[in-house]
């Protein structure tokens, strides 16, 4: 077949909405969305934008396709799991981003666009417009199929998007109640329906667990506060995260017979910080807490339960358990705070403050405050931490930080020559705050016999 010259970006895919689109490019476009069921379509990344390649080498743009799949469906009888099929296939293809925006335009156009009456936003910050049911509307003109197509894009966006994207299921979901609320009901029962069933609810002597993926919820009841107890809990939740469906932002709700939380004054007393304070007791299960946290931290996503401004990123309760108990976990807890957001997440402060009152600065331990200064904004010092600092064992240990900033610098910041110089200052702050900005004053009130080493530190 004999194709036209391609005239996306570049040269490097074809247009398929243009009204003077071919027929034999749209024939090729309908060929490439079967290769895509089919597993047969490749993704090419080697430039942007990303597009899917049939199996004849015609390039696309995963979002044209999409909106091509589904503009064919028929609105009465919709083929929900027809069209989740083809939505999971090209997601798994391309990744979510290339095809959220046009999923989520879908269901406003066809859902909210169709069975809604849609207000002005009340102000700026509105995420949705106010929606109405038309009075019009009558039972039988609403398709089910769509609605639980509406749900499954619902769904996605928790399970796939960025931790925002919980208002975009909030939103659709809050549409679909008002039109067929046991649909939402049967989901916050039993979520999406992809979980395993002894994921989705298992009960033991010891717990009572349950998972949603659709509203991104971990329930736990623990019946006693044994050993047996929270090695069970554990494995639990590592299973749960093990499962591709599962959302990477997610609430732990937690109960259990005692109320015991870490030494960190400040973290907030919910059940996710009652759980791994209870299990870091039972040295056995500290690796079985590694794996979990290891499972848990991923950049960008939070546990949903939490205020903002106790907002942290999942995992970071198991992570300052692990912490404070020894420098063996000190790796982990180094590779939790690389993962951090640095303009949102402020908690490991707390943590930070904690662990450097118990193990005072040294060798093993300041390499968790040089990527504990990167985590954050700004990491205030305590101010337990001069003193700390106020001797040679631990001064020696952090000229020899200086010395070897360059090996903590994230991944090609080493290219810019000032990145040592705004680390070392920011590390600086962290043990004595403002008064780092002059360093004189710092030496001058040191004991006599460290002046020396305080006048490299400053140097």
């Amino acid at each position: 077949m004999s194709l036209p010259k391609r005239d996306g970006v570049n040269g490097r895919y074809y247009l398929i909405h243009k009204p003077d689109t071919t027929p034999e490019v749209l024939a090729e476009a309908d060929l490439c969305i079967q290769d895509v069921l089919n597993g047969a379509a490749r993704e090419n990344r080697s430039a942007y934008p990303t597009v899917v390649r049939s199996q004849n080498g015609t390039p696309f743009l995963p979002n044209q396709l999409l909106e091509r799949y589904l503009s064919r469906l028929p609105l009465k009888g919709f083929p929900c799991q027809n069209a989740a099929a083809f939505c999971d296939a090209l997601r798994r293809l391309v990744g979510w981003n290339e095809i959220s925006h046009t999923l989520r335009k879908y269901i406003e156009k066809q859902v909210q666009g169709r069975y809604f009456e849609v207000g002005e936003k009340e102000n700026r910050f509105s995420a949705f417009p106010p929606c109405t049911v038309r009075p019009e509307l009558r039972p039988e003109d609403v398709d089910e199929g769509l609605l639980r197509f509406a749900c499954y894009a619902a769904v996605c966006h928790t399970v796939y998007g960025a931790s925002y994207d919980s208002l975009t299921t909030e939103h659709i979901l809050g549409l679909v109640s008002r039109l067929r609320a046991g649909m939402v009901k049967e989901l916050k029962t039993n979520g999406s329906g992809k979980l395993p069933p002894d994921i989705q609810k298992r009960k033991t002597k010891r717990l009572t667990a349950s998972a949603n993926d659709a509203f991104a919820t971990i329930r736990i009841t623990a019946r006693d506060s044994t050993e047996e107890c929270y090695a069970e809990i554990l494995d639990y939740l590592c299973v749960v995260l093990e499962q591709p469906e599962f959302p990477r932002s997610y609430s732990i709700e937690f109960r259990g017979p005692e109320k015991i939380y870490l030494p960190i004054p400040g973290l907030p007393r919910k059940g996710v910080h009652q759980l791994f304070a209870c299990a870091v007791r039972y040295p056995r299960l500290h690796v079985r807490m590694e794996n979990y946290a290891r499972l848990a931290m991923r950049e960008d996503e939070w546990y949903q339960n939490l205020s903002d401004e106790a907002c942290a990123m999942p995992g970071a309760f198991a992570v300052f358990a692990l912490g404070l108990d020894g420098p063996k976990w000190w790796r982990l807890v180094c590779d939790y705070l690389d993962r951090c957001d640095d303009e949102h997440s402020s908690l490991q402060e707390r943590f930070i403050h904690a662990l450097f009152k118990q193990y005072g600065f040294t060798a093993q331990s300041l390499p968790v405050l040089v990527h504990g200064v990167q985590s954050m904004q700004e990491l205030k010092p305590a101010k337990e931490f001069r003193a700390l600092i106020a001797n040679e064992e631990s001064l020696d240990a952090l000229l020899e930080i200086k010395e070897h900033l360059e090996d903590y610098l994230p991944e090609g910041a080493g290219r810019d020559k000032k990145a040592p110089a705004c680390l070392w200052r920011d590390v600086l702050w962290a043990i004595w705050g403002k008064d780092s900005r002059n360093g004189g004053k710092v030496i001058k009130t040191a004991p006599e016999e460290l002046r020396e080493k305080y006048r490299q530190v400053f140097a």
